[in-house]
C-alpha cells in the first residue's frame, strides 16, 4: 500500500457512511463484512481515479452481490 491508499479508503468509508446515515465505524464493519475494504485495497489503482461517489456506487453493487442488505 502506498501513503495515498489509506486516506482514500478512509474517505470512501466516510462517504459510504454519509450516504446511508450510519457511523464511520458501522460503515467500516459493513464494508469489511461484505468485502468492500478488500475491493478498495485491490482496485485502488482504478477506483482512486473516479469520484468518491462513483466509488461508493461501486461499493454498493459489490456489497449487494456479497449478501449486503443495507440498501
Amino acid at each position: 500500500m502506498s501513503k495515498y491508499d489509506i486516506p482514500f479508503i478512509n474517505a470512501c468509508i466516510k462517504a459510504f457512511g454519509v450516504r446511508f446515515s450510519i457511523s464511520r465505524d458501522n460503515a467500516y464493519e459493513y464494508l469489511a463484512k461484505y468485502h468492500g475494504i478488500s475491493f478498495l485495497i485491490e482496485l485502488y489503482d482504478v477506483e482512486h481515479l473516479q469520484s468518491i461517489q462513483d466509488t461508493v456506487d461501486d461499493l454498493i453493487i459489490l456489497c449487494k452481490r456479497n449478501g449486503g442488505k443495507l440498501f
